[in-house]
Formats: structure tokens, C-alpha cells, sequence
């Protein structure tokens, strides 16, 4: 594909600081073709097209009105910072976006000192950005802090925690409410009604909010038509009520597509601001393609696309996704049982609610970006004589540990998680990636934890889960397709804690705790060829662990080798565990585990990232060789 030919006036600006020379009218043509070069890298590497599109203008009129790197522009979530890069010096590095060695999908904070605040989970901006501000007010770094959240991610806790703290603090500081009225799905909630009525109000409510308070950061012309208005909106419910009762200057709602709105709002905030200021701009996600205005999620996550036509390049697959698996796995379950329920924090989509939601629209709970309201309003459900499936990427449930231990573990209520995304996941790197649940799940009391080998696993651990109600259960499975196996009709529950037998060879053991099975099998094959058959087993589950299975294989093998994908602390340090206690090491039994290194890995394809974890089957084998001292096999003729 022909990328759009660059524009004289973008190729002018390197960084922000060439922007100060350009007049009003330069700078909309600058936000024109900023926006045209977003969707013309963007249909080469894939990735966040909407968000980026809809904050255009803002874009442009943040770096024109700030002095950045010197004041701190931090963007939530950071899914929409293409257009950012592209002004902040990475233009000639814009088309390797999320792919190995090149730009993150997101702000990072080593890869440019534009980039003040790292981000790839929602509802964080404003907690940074109060800290700052603060730490400039101390003596540290100087500069204004500008937080840009959108409202989707103000539906999250963590946002009006810190609006409450940076209105006690009365530090200057700024927010800019992106409000699209969508985050990654519809937004839900009273917030989002409450935005949506601001919208629907939004000539009178630029009069209302400066009527409460912020008149005198207003541009002149709003100010007399302001004092007027006062009188008459007595009694009224006030636009910015909500946020200035948590001590911010509310200004807005504002056309956050017009920079002739913009810029004399930000230049008269920068100017004149004391204290915390909340600027409401209205964006539209997609703005200026039509094939990203036209879609569903207005182009939230794309693949490599044609720039005329915006349609997508598809990857060619025989075997389901592990997440439509999942989704159509639990609406079977539904089918049989009217207790089941599923919920959400604002990913009907990409857990693949969104199915059981068209099938049991009363069934399904899109809590928002809510994570931990998420796992204890399950735990309500639980507590109520539901069976609740919370359905929860592994990266995101981080956000809800407290609430799995004190609502959940410790009352032993039948919450049933559903981990999507389990182990490295490829472009988004090393923010998404679900590294830790099983260490941070199997440490519980009472906790059954357990991971899909492949697809065919999935159906029947979505049986066991509906079926378990003696406390907790959590299943966890990869992004991605599965590995073509043969689908049963139904799912039968499993044993619990109890694995199963792939092959039977000697000398050494191999545990495979999830997807990784079929690396191991590999390995196997390779081996075999060489004149070592090992013993292949499927853990299935990592508490509890298959105690009799396990000491059987460390008694019976010279070395025992696990593998997962998750972190130190998890299924081999279980295992570990075990072997130490019965005494087994005594015995010189060579043990070791296959974990993901200690570090976090940048973003690359999931095969490149496994490959830099030392965990394909090629490394897998070459471990079988070093624990048992071979130095190398020959293949047989």
C-alpha cells in the first residue's frame, strides 16, 4: 500500500516547539494532516485508530498552547497517543508501532521524555498528574500537569479519588474530560447519563459552568452572557455541579473538534488558573474516516487495513478463538442453568460477553471500567445463590486483587474467573500481559486455579467451573487462536485437582500448566527422534495440585521439568513445594521450572516474545538436555 503523501506543514514540525510559530489557521491545517498521516500509519501496523482520531485536535492544541516536555501532558489508558508521537519526534518511527523493537501501542516513559507517565490501564492520569503537580510545588520537576482522561475511564474509582485529593490539595492543576460518550464499549452508569444530559445541554452549559464560578477563565465574549444567565439558572442543576463539588473550576462543555473553541479556552486556563481546573471537551471517536465513524467501536482496535476502503486484513485460521470458546461455552452452560450469570468491566467485546449478552440480556453485567466493583459485585451474586462468571482479562483483574482476597477467598464464595489473555499477548506488550494470576490466585486459601491446554480443554473447565460450588474457581486461557483439535459436543466437568497423562516415556517428566503443551509436544517429538521419549503430562490445575500424579512421576523419573506461562511463584513453585516437603530432593531428583524471566518483555509477536522467555520448544528440549547432562542427541537415521 501507497502511504498519503506528507504534508508540507507536518513535515515542518519535528517537535512541539516548531508549532509556537504557526498561526491559528496553520494549526488547523496541521490537526488535517496529523490526522492523515494517524490513519495512514495505522493501516500499516495495526493498532488503536479511534481514540487517536478523536483527540486530533486536542492534540495539536495541547502541545500549542503548553511547553512540553516541560509541562507533562499524561494520557489515560494512552491508546489514543499516535497522534502525540507522531509531534513529539517519532514521526519517522510512526509505522512500527507495537511490533518488536519498535514504538509501544502506549506512553512510556523511556522511549521519549514527551512520554512523562507511562499508561496503558485506564483511570490513572489524574493520580499522576496531582503527583506532579505536587512535586513541582516541593521543588522537583517544574512545569503544569495536564491530565487527559476519557469518559469511559472516569467511570473507574481510582479517577474521582483523585479528583477528591487534588480539590483538598487546591494545587493548579488541569483535567481534560474527554468525553466521547464511548469508551471501548458504550459506556454504562450514572456518570455516563450524567455526561450524556451536559452533552444534550452543551449551548447553555458553556453559560452554566461559567454562571458557578470559572468566569473569569473564560475568553471575554462567554463572560456578560454568563453573569446574565446566573439569575435564571437559580435552582437549576448546574452543569459542573459534580465536579466542583469535588473543588475543581469547571469549564465546558466545549467542541473538542473546533481549535477555534480550544485554544482561547486553553490559553485563558493556562494563563489564569490557581487551582484544579476540569475542562469538558466533546470529541467524536473515529472523527474524519468514515469507515471508523461507521463501526461499531468507531475503529477502537484494528488490524492492517486499506486506507480507501478501511477493510481489514484477516489472519486465515481453521481453529476458533479461545474466546469465542469461552463465550459459546457458557452460553451452553446458561442454556441448562438459569442461575448463571456473567459480568463485565467494560469489555463485553473482548471477553466475549458480548454473545452471552445478545443471547441472556438480563443475565449479563457490563459494570464498566470497575474492575473492583467487578469481582465483589460477583461475589454479591455468589453470596445471593447466582452463579457469577466475572470475566476479566488477567492484566485488568490485577486491579481487583484486594477484592478476590477479602470479598471472595476469604468468605469461600463460588465466584467462577475467567481469565482471558493469559500469558504474553503480543503487541500491547508487557502492560497487558497476564503474567502473575496464577501466583497471585493459587496463594489463596480454598482457590482451585486451572488452565486450558488447548480449546477442547476450555469446554470442559467452563463445565467445571459451573459446576463447582465449594468455593472459588478461576480458569485461565491465551489470546488467540487454538490449536485445530477436535471439539466435543458438550463439556464434562473434571475431577478436581486432578491432571492428565499425554504420554508415557523415561527419564524425565514434563508438566505442561497450560497452552504451552503444545511447545512441549514438540519438543517431545524432537526428542523422541533422538532416542529420549519423555513422560508428557497436562497439569490441568495448579491448586489444588495432583499430588499422587506428580511424586509418582518424581519417583519414577531421573528429572522432573514444569512449564507455564506466568511468572515465578506460580504452578512450578507449587510444585517445588511439594517435591521439597516429601523429601523427594534427597532422593537427587533433578527438578527445574520453565517460567517467564523476570523482567518485563516488550511488545513483539506472542512466538518472538515466548522465544525471548526461553520458552518455544527448540529451548524447551534444550532443557531436557542440560538437566540430565546430555550434551547433545543425534537424530536417529
Amino acid at each position: 500500500m501507497t502511504d498519503l503523501p506528507k504534508t508540507p506543514l507536518l513535515d515542518r514540525v519535528r517537535v512541539p516547539a516548531d508549532m509556537k510559530g504557526l498561526s491559528d489557521r496553520e494549526l488547523r491545517q496541521l490537526a488535517d494532516d496529523l490526522r492523515a498521516e494517524t490513519i495512514s500509519a495505522v493501516s500499516v501496523t495495526g493498532g488503536h485508530l479511534g481514540a487517536g482520531l478523536g483527540v486530533v485536535e486536542l492534540t495539536v492544541a495541547l502541545h500549542a498552547v503548553f511547553d512540553t516536555p516541560r509541562d507533562k501532558i499524561i494520557w489515560d489508558v494512552g491508546h489514543q497517543c499516535y497522534p502525540h508521537k507522531i509531534l513529539t519526534g517519532r514521526r519517522d518511527r510512526i509505522r512500527t508501532l507495537r511490533t518488536e523493537g519498535g514504538l509501544s501501542g502506549f506512553t512510556k516513559r523511556s522511549e521519549s521524555p514527551y512520554d512523562p507517565f507511562g499508561a496503558a490501564h485506564s483511570s490513572t492520569s489524574i493520580s499522576a498528574a496531582l503527583g506532579f503537580a505536587m512535586a513541582a510545588d516541593l521543588g522537583g520537576d517544574p512545569g503544569d500537569a495536564v491530565a487527559v482522561i476519557g469518559d469511559g475511564s472516569m467511570s473507574a474509582g481510582m479517577a474521582f479519588e483523585a479528583m477528591n485529593n487534588a480539590g483538598h490539595l487546591k494545587k493548579r492543576l488541569f483535567v481534560i474530560l474527554n468525553d466521547n460518550e464511548m469508551s471501548i464499549a458504550p459506556p454504562v452508569g450514572a456518570l455516563s447519563s450524567y455526561l450524556s444530559r451536559l452533552y444534550a445541554e452543551a449551548p447553555l452549559h458553556d453559560l452554566k459552568a461559567a454562571a458557578k464560578g470559572a468566569l473569569g477563565l473564560l475568553p471575554p465574549p462567554f463572560q456578560e452572557g454568563a453573569r446574565r444567565a446566573k439569575e435564571m439558572l437559580k435552582g437549576m442543576a448546574v452543569g459542573g455541579t459534580l465536579f466542583e463539588e469535588l473543588g475543581f473550576s469547571y469549564i465546558g462543555p466545549i467542541d473538542g473538534h473546533d481549535l477555534d473553541q480550544l485554544l482561547p479556552v486553553l490559553r485563558t486556563a493556562r494563563a489564569r488558573a490557581t487551582g484544579p481546573i476540569l475542562i469538558h471537551v466533546l470529541t467524536k471517536k473515529g472523527k474524519g474516516y468514515a469507515p471508523a465513524e461507521a463501526a461499531r467501536d468507531r475503529g477502537h482496535a484494528t488490524g492492517k487495513f486499506d486506507v480507501l476502503t478501511g477493510v481489514q486484513a484477516k489472519a486465515v485460521s481453521n481453529a476458533p478463538a479461545y474466546t469465542k470458546v469461552f463465550a459459546q461455552s457458557l452460553i451452553a452452560q446458561a442454556e441448562r442453568d438459569e442461575k448463571i450469570v456473567a459480568v463485565t468491566a467494560a469489555m463485553p467485546d473482548g471477553t466475549g460477553l458480548n454473545l452471552f449478552q445478545d443471547r441472556f440480556p438480563k443475565r449479563c453485567f457490563d459494570v464498566g471500567i470497575a474492575e473492583q466493583h467487578a469481582v465483589t459485585f460477583s461475589a454479591g451474586l455468589a453470596a445471593g445463590g447466582m452463579k457469577p462468571f466475572c470475566a476479566i482479562y488477567s492484566t485488568f483483574l490485577q486491579r481487583g486483587y484486594d477484592q478476590v482476597v477479602h470479598d471472595v477467598a476469604i468468605q469461600r464464595l463460588p465466584v467462577r474467573f475467567a481469565i482471558d489473555r493469559a500469558g504474553l499477548v503480543g503487541a500491547d506488550g508487557a502492560t497487558h500481559a497476564g503474567s502473575f494470576d496464577v501466583a497471585f490466585l493459587a496463594n489463596l486459601p480454598g482457590m482451585v486455579v486451572m488452565a486450558a491446554a488447548d480449546e477442547a480443554e476450555l469446554v470442559h473447565m467452563v463445565a467445571t467451573a459451573a459446576a463447582h460450588d465449594d468455593g472459588p474457581i478461576a480458569f485461565r486461557f491465551p489470546r488467540g487462536e487454538g490449536v485445530g483439535i477436535e471439539m466435543p459436543k458438550n463439556g464434562t466437568p473434571l475431577e478436581i485437582g486432578k491432571g492428565r497423562l499425554i504420554q508415557s516415556g523415561n527419564r524425565v517428566a514434563l508438566i505442561s500448566f497450560g497452552t504451552r503443551l503444545a511447545e512441549v509436544l514438540k519438543a517431545a517429538e524432537s526428542l523422541a527422534q533422538k532416542g529420549l521419549t519423555p513422560t508428557v503430562v497436562d497439569a490441568r490445575f495448579a491448586k489444588p495440585l495432583d499430588h499422587d500424579l506428580i511424586l509418582n512421576l518424581a519417583r519414577n523419573h531421573e528429572a522432573v521439568i514444569t512449564i507455564e506461562e506466568g511468572a515465578i511463584g506460580g504452578f512450578g513453585s507449587h510444585v517445588a513445594q511439594l517435591l521439597a516437603e516429601e523429601g523427594l530432593f534427597d532422593t537427587g531428583l533433578k527438578y527445574r521450572s520453565m517460567v517467564l524471566p523476570d523482567t518485563f518483555i516488550d511488545q513483539a509477536s506472542p512466538e518472538a516474545m515466548y522465544r525471548v522467555a526461553g520458552m518455544d520448544a527448540a529451548q524447551i528440549e534444550a532443557k531436557v538436555l542440560h538437566t540430565l547432562g546430555i550434551a547433545q542427541l543425534t537424530k536417529r537415521a
